[in-house]
């Protein structure tokens, strides 16, 4: 068996290969022009695929299903336009579009933007689960309108989620008292951080399923919902965050929903200390692959689809 450093490039030890007919392909997005603070988020995609090869030598525990048992395919970095945010979302969405189910390695979060707009046009508005500090529902960034504080801003308002099937999980950062307003107003639901240490990953994973249901869901995680003691490689760090092995009991306990698609973002390496951010990152992407396999997970029992709502009581 070839050990782990040996391993191809590619995420999981894959060969990077053009081969976009795979039932699941995992696509790296070199972008951060959209950062507000610490840029390097554009190096997230190669430092996240060298850190899963730590995965790739044995079956997830979690239900001893084998992610690699999937048709799945690393199939690159997308084509972006140099310096022009506007039409490289453009160029992302184009790529995006014909992939049967994408998982994204960012690049900073204004691509999840590009990335709905591909996914709402083979399936409509889709539920949203969003890991964050930070809501991302600004609706400009120091007065440019596309960056990474504004993604969740724009689909909303182009009816590529629904709000009634949106929830976000880890939100702590300052935030204007309009921008937090115009948020609970459409119905999103919020768990803060501290609520998350408070209930605990089951209660909050029940919660995510009675909001997303059984209708198809797309997940999107900043890596700043991790706490930076945690996961310090990232541009906007807050304190006070969710620890990884809170985020993997979670994301254990989501078996048997209808995921669509997902990204994980803001991995910026130059802040990181001995790849633990790049590493939490595969393994987000690890444990989702897990929960496709057929048979991984059952849904709990006793839980229907439901509304919006706001949980912040930390």
């Amino acid at each position: 068996m070839t050990p782990t450093f040996a391993l191809p490039p590619g995420f999981l030890g894959l060969s990077r290969v053009p081969v976009r007919t795979a039932d699941f392909c995992i696509a790296g997005i070199s972008f951060d022009l959209g950062t507000t603070n610490r840029a390097g988020a554009r190096d997230g995609p190669h430092a996240v695929r060298r850190a899963s090869r730590m995965l790739a030598d044995g079956a997830n525990p979690a239900g001893w299903v084998d992610p690699l048992s999937l048709s799945v395919a690393d199939i690159g970095d997308f084509d972006l336009a140099l310096g022009d945010v506007a039409a490289s979302l453009e160029l992302i969405e184009h790529q995006a579009a014909p992939l049967p189910h994408l998982l994204a390695i960012g690049g900073d979060h204004t691509v999840t933007l590009a990335l709905l707009r591909a996914l709402s046009r083979r399936v409509g508005p889709v539920g949203l689960l969003h890991f964050d500090a930070h809501a991302d529902t600004w609706p400009d960034n120091f007065g440019q309108p596309l960056a990474h504080g504004s993604p969740f801003f724009h689909a909303l308002n182009e009816g590529l989620v629904d709000p009634r099937r949106m929830i976000q999980v880890g939100i702590r950062s300052p935030v204007p008292r309009d921008v937090h307003d115009w948020t609970a107003a459409r119905g999103i639901g919020v768990i803060s951080a501290e609520q998350v240490h408070l209930d605990g990953p089951a209660a909050v994973a029940e919660r995510i399923r009675s909001v997303l249901g059984g209708l198809p869901a797309y997940l999107s995680f900043d890596i700043d919902a991790i706490d930076p003691g945690q996961a310090p490689g990232t541009g906007t760090p807050e304190v006070g965050g969710l620890f990884t092995w809170q985020v993997m009991a979670i994301l254990r306990r989501l078996g048997g929903l209808s995921f669509a698609g997902m990204d994980v973002v803001e991995v910026a390496p130059a802040y990181d200390v001995s790849e633990i951010t790049a590493l939490a990152a595969a393994t987000i992407l690890w444990q989702y692959l897990s929960l496709q396999v057929p048979g991984s997970a059952l849904p709990s029992p006793g839980l229907q689809p439901g509304g919006g709502g706001i949980i912040n009581k930390g």
